[in-house]
Parts: C-alpha cells; structure tokens; sequence
C-alpha cells in the first residue's frame, strides 16, 4: 500500500515557477515508477512527466517539454515537479501517481495509487 500526498500548489503569476511534491508513504516506494498528471477545468485528465524507480528514465509530455522538470529523491521518499516558464494553460489540479512495475510510462492505464491533487492556478 503506497499513499500518496501533493502539496506546493497555488496561485502564480505567468512566466513564474513552482515546485510540487509528492510525499509517498510505505517502504517500497523505490520499486515504484511515478509520475504527474494534471485536470483542467472541464478536461480530461493528462499525463504530465513521469520517471523510472531510479531516476534515470523521464518522460515528458510535449506540452511541458523543456520547462517541467520531474525529479525525486528516494533516501525522502519525494517526487518532486519543477515547473518554470508557467502560463495559464497549465492552471489544473496536479495529481501524483504510482506504477509497480518501475518504469517510464506513457498513459495511466497501468497506475496503482493516486494522490488527491494540489491545485495550481497561474494568472495572466
């Protein structure tokens, strides 16, 4: 059982930048491949970044390329996204997400846990 809890969000001002965190309880959360996902208002909810067990495999949604940067650290249990250069098309609630079998994932199909979300509004 892995338990998955977001914080950072908030309101930003276009152009800034924030940082999330997923704290993830339970031992085996190494073994997990994680992720972020994130719901407009009235939008299906879509893939964002995720990241191997071990950090050395990312994936990125084009919509966020070279301004996201997913990360974690282990030793704390953390998954962290680095988000610069925001604008208001990023305004969503931002879920974290964890797959068991341990590596890079490009849909939700195979997600195991969520967490509830941190909402991140940013203004024009």
């Amino acid at each position: 059982q892995v338990q998955l809890v977001e914080s950072g969000g908030g309101l930003v001002q276009a152009g800034g930048s924030v940082r999330l965190s997923c704290a993830a309880s339970g031992r085996t959360f190494t073994a997990y491949a994680m992720g972020w996902f994130r719901q407009a208002p009235g939008k299906e909810r879509e893939l964002v970044a995720t990241i191997s067990w071990s950090g050395a495999s990312t994936y990125y949604a084009d919509s966020v390329k070279g301004r996201f940067t997913i990360s974690r650290d282990n030793a704390k249990n953390t998954l962290y996204l680095q988000m610069n250069t925001l604008n208001p098309e990023d305004t969503a609630v931002y879920y974290c997400a964890a797959d068991r079998q341990g590596l890079v994932f490009t849909t939700g199909a195979g997600i195991d846990y969520w967490g509830k979300g941190t909402l991140v509004t940013v203004s024009s």
